[in-house]
């Protein structure tokens, strides 16, 4: 098996996984009690109708009514034009109301990513290149620190010292603030350093780890005879390898922490995001929200594993395709 063919079995696999996560929320909704009949049954209880034939004229105008498979295609169909049905919390389409929030949750999600990508494996390659030191312990202190502390409570804390205490930081997110603006790019500094701690703790340790074997290899004794600067040594001899366990480890950490811990951080520091409309149309029993908001995470942890398996194969020339 080539490469092209690994690249496009990796996409079917990607696809059937959507489609088993697109089937599951189907019968999760197709068994479960459905709001809106309930809620047509007390209103023509309370209004001295027939409650049986308000749920009658709800199921037909929802298409309730229809075979199973028919109802599942039209889910299917549904589900990737994107027509996520109508949020009744909030009076608009479903899509309209993630998209509304998405553009707060990317506001945080991508410097935290650049950065998480950035500094996990530089830190452990230079805690690795001082192993045993002061400033190694330092290093792998602070890793241990933001991998132990619950980002929740972390967040909670720095918004008591920094937002009330000591007042530098705002307390919560002002939506009114232009996206491009320092001002805005100061009230994300707590969110992003709160999940920036978070996610390099376990990439630090696996970077520091790896690159410790390459640290006294023979070919790296060879290129600092040649005169070699430590930077070229370390980015083209020891980052290289070490990429490849640790691109498994990042993307695992990055999107154990989109789905979770980012939740927590928004409701924290009052983001309207993803996270929060998810935790808001759960309190509010909002159906198609729910949907909608946790489709957008399932898929979201489709594509990283795609892009896992892709980076995966072009950092390391000496993986076989042939048992794959």
């Amino acid at each position: 098996m080539g490469m092209a063919q690994y690249i496009s079995a990796r996409i079917v696999y990607a696809v059937v996984v959507s489609m088993i996560i697109v089937t599951a929320s189907f019968l999760l909704l197709y068994f479960s009690p459905n709001p809106n009949i309930q809620a047509a049954a007390q209103q023509a209880a309370l209004g001295g109708e027939n409650p049986e034939e308000a749920v009658e004229r709800v199921k037909e105008a929802r298409g309730l009514n229809d075979p199973i498979h028919v109802q599942y295609m039209q889910f299917v169909e549904n589900v990737y034009t994107l027509d996520w049905g109508w949020s009744e919390t909030r009076s608009e389409p479903v899509t309209d109301a993630i998209v509304s929030s998405f553009k707060y949750t990317a506001q945080y999600s991508v410097p935290w990513t650049v950065l998480s990508v950035l500094i996990a494996p530089t830190l452990g390659i230079y805690s690795a290149s001082r192993m045993y030191t002061w400033k190694d312990h330092l290093a792998t202190g602070f890793a241990f620190f933001g991998y132990a502390i619950p980002n929740f409570f972390f967040a909670i804390l720095l918004v008591l010292v920094f937002g009330v205490w000591f007042e530098i930081f705002p307390i919560t997110y002002d939506t009114t603030v232009p996206i491009l603006s320092l001002e805005n790019a100061w009230q994300l500094v707590l969110p992003v350093f709160v999940l920036v701690t978070g996610s390099i703790g376990g990439t630090m340790r696996v970077a520091r780890n790896e690159s410790a074997e390459f640290m006294n290899a023979d070919f790296m004794k060879t290129a600092k005879a040649k005169g070699v600067k430590p930077t070229r040594r370390y980015t083209h001899h020891v980052l290289r390898p070490t990429l490849v366990p640790l691109s498994t480890s990042l993307v695992s950490a990055l999107f154990a922490l989109f789905v979770g811990a980012s939740v927590l951080v928004e409701e924290v520091f009052a983001i309207p995001g993803l996270g929060r409309l998810l935790v808001q149309s759960i309190i509010s029993q909002d159906t198609s929200l729910v949907l909608g908001t946790t489709l957008v995470f399932t898929f979201v942890g489709v594509v990283g594993n795609l892009v896992e398996d892709l980076v995966f194969t072009m950092i390391d020339p000496r993986i076989s395709y042939d048992d794959r």
